[in-house]
């Protein structure tokens, strides 16, 4: 069974909103929004310096 990780982090209350307007526009929810962006910058990553090997267990 995968396991999901929960991350927390503040963010000030302009950056939040702006989020939110964001994630709305592209029919997100605020964590999904967050999630593709993380994606996305993994993608960008991985296409420039190569893919990231993970431990079998991670």
């Amino acid at each position: 069974m995968k396991r999901e990780k929960h991350v927390g982090f503040r963010i000030d209350n302009e950056l939040h909103s702006k989020m939110v307007y964001i994630a709305e526009y592209e029919g997100r929810s605020l964590t999904w929004q967050m999630v593709h962006l993380m994606q996305d910058c993994v993608r960008r990553f991985e296409k420039e310096h190569g893919p990231i090997d993970m431990p079998a267990n991670e």
